[in-house]
């Protein structure tokens, strides 16, 4: 099977093409942002399962919470027909066996690194998704981005909404030397270098559970 490479494409110059389903429009603005800046190229991207079925996408990300409770599996079963399925997942992964008949690749936390995602993807359109015990797909629901604490999550959270290192001081109660101190930890831990990559962290839900 190919190989991956550093911007998103496989081996060969092949660029991979995905669909997207979620039902949050923070969470899938940030996800689009990073899977084009990986040089994955998005070709259909909603909230509502209306959405367009990508029959060129190479891969698609399904957020089951965007369907109707008796849909989830039919719709999964026809994507499966034309492309691997990831199911992106919020909190405990769950329905492993019913998701394996339906056809999905592979299952991820919607709380997972950008890293994370980006080779989910990879591996799902190269064929080479590892399948654990070969009945269930594969589980990537504990890759995660560090953990942060409770406060760098408040000043995470408010560094997406666009204010500034003061504004965060005010409406949080605590001196901007402080709000410094976090925003230096929470880069540490994400391995960001500037507030945009702090934004973009934020958007695509790692470490604030999608909020």
């Amino acid at each position: 099977m190919p190989g991956g490479t550093d911007d998103g494409s496989l081996d060969g110059g092949f660029m991979i093409r995905v669909g997207i389903l979620d039902t949050s429009p923070i969470f899938l603005a940030g996800l689009v942002e990073v899977l084009t800046d990986a040089g994955i190229k998005v070709l259909d991207a909603g909230t509502s399962p209306t959405t367009r079925m990508p029959l060129l996408a190479d891969a698609y990300l399904l957020d089951p919470e965007a369907l109707p409770s008796g849909e989830v599996l039919s719709h999964i079963a026809l994507l499966a027909r034309h492309m691997p399925v990831i199911v992106m997942q919020s909190g405990e992964a769950r329905d492993h066996a019913s998701f394996t008949e339906a056809g999905v690749s592979l299952i991820i936390s919607r709380s997972a690194s950008k890293e994370v995602f980006i080779e989910a993807i990879r591996q799902a359109v190269a064929g080479t998704v590892p399948h654990g015990d070969g009945s269930t797909p594969a589980d990537l629901s504990t890759a995660t981005s560090p953990s942060l604490s409770g406060r760098e999550k408040q000043v995470l959270r408010q560094i997406s909404r666009g204010l500034t290192h003061g504004q965060i001081a005010t409406r949080l109660g605590i001196s901007q030397h402080t709000v410094d101190t976090y925003v230096k930890r929470i880069r540490a831990k994400l391995g960001a270098g500037n507030k945009a990559e702090l934004t973009k962290a934020a958007l695509l839900g790692q470490v604030v559970g999608g909020e």
